[in-house]
């Protein structure tokens, strides 16, 4: 989609679009009613899909909304457990022409609560999926493979440990999260679940979900016939920094959704 397109479609809109682009058959990052997407509004509202409605069709109707702060309230609440997130999903549904939020709402709100951070893609694409339900799914954390991998993906993706999905995952998240100290990841991988795509623009999401997925691949291919060489992190750091890789950084964030 052009930019001037993209400009002219509602928030909403977009994120329809962005769930449609991250749902689409042909890709295989999410079936079914698998995966789900989020935005910040500037109320503070995070808009997001509705459980059990599937990606590549949904609507606009097909989104609820929830404040930010009642989504952490509950996540920071000492012993809440799985009724008080029934309550919570509750009380939106009644507003919400019956819709209720997706259980990873709470890790969106998480997410959506990072400096910067005011689109999230979930989706669970079969090259990311393949590592992370291996035995060896630091691969995807332990180094760069190439220039455009840093670009996109910056240089520290966060690999969680199998949690239960909901309220202990989110909780879980939000703890790493802290302390790593305002340094955001741009991809949150969950072992045995699938990914977060944190972005400040649809178009980052929907960036770094493809490049997560290329970056899969080429692990897969790689460990087909060898091992993965991993780039020197000083090479890394280069790539981070340098003018003009941060410019066309800058320039790719600024994009519609394609």
């Amino acid at each position: 989609m052009l930019r001037a397109e993209a400009a002219a479609l509602s928030e909403s809109e977009r994120l329809t679009t962005l769930a449609h682009e991250l749902g689409r058959v042909d890709r295989e990052w999410a079936i079914l009613a698998e995966g789900n997407c989020s935005m910040l509004t500037d109320a503070g509202v995070v808009r997001v899909k509705a459980s059990g409605a599937g990606m590549s069709r949904a609507t606009t109707d097909d989104f609820v909304d929830v404040p930010l702060n009642e989504l952490l309230s509950l996540i920071d609440r000492p012993g809440a457990g799985d009724a008080d997130v029934q309550d919570v999903f509750d009380a939106v549904a009644t507003r919400s022409r019956g819709r209720r939020p997706s259980v990873e709402s709470l890790l969106h709100a998480v997410c959506l609560d990072q400096p910067g951070v005011t689109w999230v893609g979930h989706t669970h694409p079969i090259p990311v999926n393949a590592i992370l339900s291996s035995s060896r799914p630091t691969l995807l954390t332990d180094g760069a493979l190439f220039p455009d991998q840093v670009v996109v993906l910056g240089t520290r993706p966060l690999l969680v440990p199998y949690v239960d999905p909901g309220l202990h995952l989110a909780q879980e998240v939000r703890r790493l999260l802290r302390e790593r100290a305002g340094d955001v990841p741009r991809a949150i991988y969950l072992q045995n679940h699938g990914m977060f795509a944190l972005g400040n623009s649809s178009a980052e999401v929907l960036q770094i979900t493809e490049m997560a997925v290329k970056v899969a691949r080429v692990l897969i291919g790689a460990c087909s016939v060898g091992q993965p060489a991993y780039m020197d992190p000083r090479q890394v750091a280069r790539i981070d920094t340098r003018p003009d890789e941060l410019l066309r950084r800058a320039t790719l964030q600024g994009k519609g959704v394609a």
